[in-house]
């Protein structure tokens, strides 16, 4: 998959481009509906599917308090648009300028960088000033700006569309299995290792240790089942979200302890695939106790690891 930062024309390298227009934080299964159609559209056309998304959500542009936690990091969001068989990611700056284009300006930006054949989106899409760009414009002007638009229906879960904000609640929430129901996946954190305090390799079970930004919607602190992926290699493993209050001054984090794992992980980039919440985080009385659990811990592990 290529990936492009700025916006750039394509035109005379891809004649036969089919375009999927959003945000798609998360890449949950509505997305995927539209993905998985724009790359089927250019495989017909004998052509190349596009997503055109941003690197920042437009709210933080637009209204910074109403901007909602992120499910994925760019990095994820990547990760599964090359799984979903994407061509090409254009994800560039939403700016204050970007944001104070026409519709039709912005239509016609899309015609002259990428003259798509093809424009797939949501139900719920909007583009232009104050999103006044809706799916009805869209179809009315495709014929004038040359693409035929396609509009995907809704992916329903209990009579209602799979969203975003409805994955957000169900992860905060700590419903696991439905929100990763809603995502297609594993609820995934992708991110790179940082310093812990190596207290984990000190008694015999070393983790891996993962920032938990301000900026994404994590699951309530506890002990999970994990699956893990490391250059192209899958591993089993226990995770712990929280602050390690067994041990004072922790900031909120996660821990991965990798079964069967051998190697320095500092700052490279891992996927942590939470498949299960196997209990609470519990402060111990000591390192004896603490120690004793995470041998139950992983047990128990056993019963819903993958790899």
């Amino acid at each position: 998959m290529e990936v492009y930062n700025k916006l750039t024309d394509l035109t005379k390298k891809y004649p036969r481009l089919t375009v999927a227009l959003g945000m798609f934080d998360g890449v949950h299964i509505g997305h995927q509906s539209i993905i998985s159609h724009a790359v089927e559209l250019a495989k017909k056309i004998d052509g190349k599917s596009v997503v055109f998304t941003f690197s920042n959500h437009p709210l933080s542009v637009l209204a910074p308090q109403a901007l909602p936690p992120q499910i994925g990091n760019n990095t994820l969001r990547e990760a599964r648009l090359r799984e979903l068989g994407v061509d090409i990611l254009i994800a560039i700056p939403f700016t204050k300028e970007f944001a104070s284009r026409r519709p039709e300006e912005f239509l016609e930006l899309l015609r002259l960088n990428l003259a798509p054949y093809y424009v797939v989106t949501g139900p719920n899409y909007t583009f232009g000033y104050k999103g006044k760009g809706t799916q009805r414009m869209l179809i009315r002007s495709g014929n004038e700006y040359g693409f035929t638009a396609e509009i995907c229906p809704a992916v329903l879960r209990d009579g209602r569309p799979v969203s975003s904000t409805r994955v957000r609640a169900l992860i905060a929430e700590g419903d696991l299995h439905t929100a990763s129901d809603f995502l297609g996946y594993p609820f995934t954190v992708m991110e790179r290792v940082i310093h812990g305090d190596e207290r984990g390799r000190v008694i015999g079970f070393p983790t891996a240790n993962l920032a938990i930004s301000e900026q994404r919607v994590m699951l309530p602190n506890g002990v999970y089942a994990v699956g893990v992926r490391f250059q192209g290699r899958q591993y089993n493993g226990v995770a712990n979200i929280g602050n390690n209050p067994t041990f004072k001054g922790c900031n909120r984090r996660i821990e991965v302890n990798i079964e069967d794992f051998k190697g320095d992980l500092y700052d490279k980039l891992i996927a942590v695939e939470f498949l299960e919440k196997l209990r609470d985080e519990v402060r111990f009385n000591g390192v004896e106790q603490l120690v004793k659990q995470i041998k139950k811990d992983k047990e128990k592990a056993k019963n819903y690891w993958r790899y």
